[in-house]
């Protein structure tokens, strides 16, 4: 509600925020999206947020685009400025689950600094845990249609005959970054900056770990659980 002199309402305090971790493979978008579904949140990406700002050629946008451009890192400051932008939006007063944010132990800090001005804190940060032998069989075994764009699995969504694609009989390709060599590369970089961030909400005594390895749906389930516990406790 507007105060009488029209100022924009201050966010709730106790609204529910989560941070949703997981290794690249471990299905952290597809939990967080079902996440904010199931509890009537806003799922907050950063990768949308990057998007989202360049399309409508925001000051924030065009300065994030000359650092992908370049292929290097957007930094924290922008980012994070690009996050409370968000959550100042009316589509975050109900909540949000943060999806590929933060990602490093620097980007977890400037995020409790920026919702303690309100008087918030992250409720609680879900880590979808997969081993790493676990996630290279998921990726490795992701093949597409190069012609038609149709995804397939090589053990849970198989071709018809393999190495073609069943609508039209294209000889499936794989993209390099998920050869199970470059995945492996890009896990030994996103690994150590991810576990920090999970000691960082460990230590705040706000963090839960749940199974990835079964299906979707399972975890999701188990999601939903660890939030009740936590809540209960």
């Amino acid at each position: 509600m507007t105060d009488p002199g029209g100022a924009a309402p201050t966010p709730s305090s106790d609204r529910p925020l989560f941070v949703l971790l997981g290794a690249v493979g471990a299905g952290k978008g597809t939990q967080a999206a079902a996440l904010a579904d199931d509890r009537g949140l806003l799922h907050l990406s950063t990768g949308d947020l990057f998007r989202r700002a360049i399309r409508e050629k925001t000051p924030l946008g065009e300065v994030a685009q000359g650092y992908m451009r370049r292929g290097e890192l957007v930094p924290d400051e922008i980012t994070v400025t690009m996050v409370a932008e968000a959550l100042k939006e009316p589509s975050a007063d109900a909540g949000v689950v943060f999806d590929g944010f933060p990602r490093t132990a620097a980007q977890a800090a400037a995020l409790d600094a920026l919702l303690a001005e309100s008087g918030a804190q992250i409720t609680r940060a879900i880590l979808i845990d997969v081993p790493e032998d676990a996630l290279v069989s998921r990726v490795a075994g992701r093949w597409v249609c190069p012609h038609c764009g149709t995804p397939y699995h090589i053990t849970e969504d198989p071709p018809r005959v393999t190495g073609i694609c069943n609508k039209d009989g294209t000889a499936l390709t794989q993209r390099d970054d998920d050869k199970p060599d470059v995945f492996r590369a890009r896990l030994r970089e996103q690994i150590p900056p991810m576990e920090d961030v999970v000691a960082h909400y460990e230590a705040a005594g706000r963090l839960s770990r749940v199974d990835g390895q079964g299906t979707i749906a399972a975890v999701a389930g188990a999601v939903r659980l660890a939030l009740l516990e936590s809540s209960a406790g």
